[in-house]
Parts: structure tokens; sequence; C-alpha cells
């Protein structure tokens, strides 16, 4: 994005990531979760989050939901409108990053090119991507938010999975399958991820 105003100028901080990751003793990256509704985003990145700060670790969750309450508050549904949420998101866990945080995103976040685009915004091996993976049945016979339904019945236009396109990730960092994986197990496989390339402490 270029900015609309031309008289900026990047105010460069005396602190750096690196400076921050060591205080931390942690990596800061971010783990972008991406799937249908209700293939169990959230559910996953709520109870990693919960692991990682048992450990010690700074995490944070951005859910699709809550920052349309506020941040986003201003987009619909649109295809456009998923575009610049997933821009304002991916903006905001860089920020989130540059603190030290270890950012856990849980967006439906359907289109490869947006999910992209967040990755080359953040540095190299600071964007691992998890597709969260369930078949559309599954996931509408969950409707844990009756969305599905609703879609079927017309009131939600543009419902991804239904009437909006959902292309999920061709070479995702992790693959939880969610309709043969207990939480437990996809929590444990999303720490292995992160103990595996040395961003988090392990335990002990």
């Amino acid at each position: 994005m270029i900015p609309k105003s031309q008289n900026l100028t990047q105010s460069e901080s005396q602190v750096s990531r690196a400076d921050r990751e060591r205080l931390l003793r942690h990596r800061a990256v971010t783990l972008w979760f991406t799937g249908l509704s209700g293939s169990g985003k959230s559910t996953l990145a709520r109870a990693v989050e919960a692991r990682l700060m048992e450990r010690g670790v700074l995490a944070y969750v951005l859910d699709g939901d809550n920052v349309r309450h506020g941040l986003c508050a201003d987009l619909g549904f649109a295809p456009e409108d998923r575009v610049e949420n997933i821009r304002r998101i991916g903006e905001v866990a860089k920020l989130l990053n540059d603190a030290g945080v270890l950012v856990l995103t849980a967006f439906i976040s359907p289109y490869r090119a947006d999910r992209e685009r967040v990755r080359a915004l953040l540095q190299p091996g600071q964007f691992l991507e998890v597709f969260v993976d369930a078949p559309l049945e599954l996931c509408e016979q969950r409707d844990p938010k009756g969305l599905y339904r609703k879609a079927r019945g017309g009131a939600l236009p543009e419902f991804t999975g239904v009437s909006a396109p959902y292309e999920p990730p061709s070479d995702p960092e992790l693959r939880v399958d969610t309709a043969a994986t207990p939480p437990a197990e996809g929590v444990r496989q999303v720490l292995a991820l992160l103990e595996s390339r040395a961003l988090v402490p392990r335990p002990g």
C-alpha cells in the first residue's frame, strides 16, 4: 500500500525486534490459521495460545470475529472487503511481531493471494501457515454459529464454502486434519512445529 500522504517519514526505534526477542526468550512469528468456518481455527489457536503462555511465551490471538467488532467494523464480506480485512490483519501482525509478540491469527482468509501477501510483508521464516483442514460436510454439521444454515437459506450471501470460494493452501507449513485429529493432538502438532524451528523454548 502506498500512503495517501507524501509528507511522511518512517520513525526508526532504537530497540530492535531481536532485542525484544532476547528479552522475552522466544521468537516473534505469526502463525496463520486458515480454514473454513467451523473447521476449528479459533479453538486450536486459543488452546495453543494458552499452552504457550504456560511456557512463558508472550502470545496473542487475532480472531476474525473479534477484529470485525473494532478494527474492521467498517468491512463486509464482499471480495474487496475480504482483501482489505486480511491486509489490515497482516499489518497488525507485523506490528505485534515487531513488539516481540508471537501472533496467532484465526481467519478464514479464503484467498491464497491474500495470505501470500501477508507472508511477503513479514520477514522470511516469520509467517507459518497452518491449514486447519476439515471437510465442508463436517463444518456444516458442527455449524457452531448457525452460519451455514443461514447461508443455505439465502440469508448470508457470499458465504465461504457455500456461495463464495475457499482456496486451500498449496504448501502450508502445517496441516491439521481436525476431522481425524483430537484437539490435544492438534495443539501438540502446532507446538512441535514451533519447537522444531527453535522458535519457542521446549518445556522443562
